[in-house]
Order: C-alpha cells, then structure tokens, then sequence
C-alpha cells in the first residue's frame, strides 16, 4: 500500500514538473510575441527601458489608431489579404481534394509513377519558378492582379499528399459498396469522401491560409501597384514611413498576426485531428 503511494506521489511530482517545464518553455517561445504586443502600447521613449516594462505603466492606444487611419492604414492592405487567403482557404483544399481522390481512388496506368514525379517538385525551390511565372502572366495579362497569385496557389503538392494520405486510410470496401449501389466517382467524391475528410480538409485550410497571409516574395514580385499590396508588403512600406518609431512598427505587426490568431483558435482542434489521420496510411 505505502509502495502504490509513493509511485502515485512521484508521478505527480513528474507530471508537475513536466508542467512547469512547458510553461517556461512556452513563455519563452512567446516572449517575442508578447514583446511586440507590449510595445505597440508603448510610447517611444519607453521601448527600450530596462529592465523591460512587460506591462506598460501608461499605455498608449493612438499608436493603433495611426496605423489604421493615418496614411494608407491597413485597411485596404488589409482587405487585399483577406480576398486572397480566403480565396484559396476554399479554393486549394478543393482541388486538392480532387487531384488525392484520383490518385488515391482512381486506378489508372502509371499512376503512382506519376504521383512520384509530382512529389518531387515539392523539391523545387518556388525562387527557382519566379522568372517563368512572370513570362507567363506577362503574357497572360495578369501581372500586377491578384490572380497572379491566386491562380498559382490553387494548386498545391502538399495539399495533394497530405490529403490523399487521408483517403488512403479510407477501407475500400465503402467505395465497392458505394459502387455497387450504382453511384459514380462524381457521386462518392462528395456525398462520401468530402464528409469524412472535414478534419484534414479543415487542417490544409488553416495552413493554406497561414501560408497566403505570410507570402511576401511572390506579392514583391508581382504586385506593383500599391492599391493591391498584401499585409507583408503594407507593412513594409509603413516601416519605410515610419521609420525608427519601433512602437507604430510593433502596432503595424500586432495588426498584421491578429487574423493568423484568430484562424488558429478557430481551427486548433483540427489540426492535430488532421495530421493524425492523414498519417494512418502510407
């Protein structure tokens, strides 16, 4: 009896201190983050105190104020990144799904050699693409349009493999039997398979949109009117405004992650979901 106790006990012990293992390793993860949040409050002589005033004793809500309102403000940068994440939110997962379902469910000759070469250019590094993009759209009159980046992010590798990894785990006798009640690809697609991949369709939506909200090289390349830059690139042109002020850059940046947050807390309980079940199957 006194063994099971003290087993009980150190296992507490254990687990208390693995807890408090990963709460000082979270906070020191987030310090940056909560660094930025707590400048965009402060003034600017206070940004550099030490030691470092985590919480401002007078803080200071016109520095959000101006990133808004004053100049350009966010909005319209704002309004730019929302059409394009949002659009390929639904958009990529969507043709994703149907590219996984083909090389997953439909058999054809050469398939999984096909699906290899696919795979490799998740190898390609996306610099290497930029001078044949921009031939391309040139010569589609798309450059400088948010197609030229819409149009690229449909179609993505890893969505591909991530979700027919998904519908491999699938057992084949729900098709077969699908099939045998005389409904066709078209039909199982979505009355089937689209139903029971919510969890890894619901996980690529948040990383496509995590992805399309951070993009900064292809909205430099082939955004050239200001009216059409993405938030990466209106806050680069406020911090070229701003200059040195570090709390209205803190602010700028505080604006820019709060739809990244949001979409997070919204979707956090997919991605674990998701991940797990597109890793059943090889």
């Amino acid at each position: 009896m006194k063994a099971i106790n003290v087993r009980i006990i150190r296992e507490r012990l254990l687990k208390s201190f693995n807890t408090i293992l990963m709460t000082m390793a979270s906070l020191l993860l987030l310090s940056p983050m909560i660094w930025m949040i707590s400048t965009s409050f402060k003034k600017a002589k206070d940004v550099f105190t030490y030691p470092i005033q985590w919480i401002p004793l007078d803080p200071v809500w016109t520095n959000h104020y101006k990133v808004w309102m004053t100049g350009d403000g966010f909005m319209m940068f704002y309004l730019n990144s929302l059409k394009i994440s949002l659009i390929l939110m639904i958009g990529a997962p969507l043709l994703a799904a149907f590219a996984a379902y083909g090389f997953s469910r439909i058999p054809f000759k050469g398939r999984d050699a096909i699906f290899l070469l696919y795979l490799c250019l998740m190898m390609i590094p996306q610099q290497v693409l930029f001078v044949p993009k921009f031939i391309m759209f040139d010569w589609m009159n798309i450059y400088n349009t948010h197609w030229a980046i819409i149009l690229p992010g449909l179609f993505t590798v890893f969505g591909v493999f991530m979700i027919r990894q998904f519908f491999m785990s699938i057992p084949h006798e729900i098709s077969e039997a699908a099939f045998i009640d005389g409904a066709g690809h078209f039909r199982i697609f979505f009355q089937l398979f689209l139903p029971l991949s919510k969890p890894v369709l619901a996980t690529f939506a948040i990383i496509d949109f995590t992805w399309t909200w951070n993009d900064y090289e292809n909205a430099l390349i082939f955004l050239l009117d200001k009216r059409l830059f993405t938030v990466p690139l209106g806050m680069q042109n406020f911090m070229l405004e701003a200059g040195v002020d570090y709390n209205m850059m803190m602010a700028a940046a505080t604006a820019g992650v709060v739809p990244l947050l949001i979409v997070f807390f919204l979707g956090q309980k997919y991605i674990i979901q998701g991940f797990s079940s597109s890793a059943v199957k090889g």
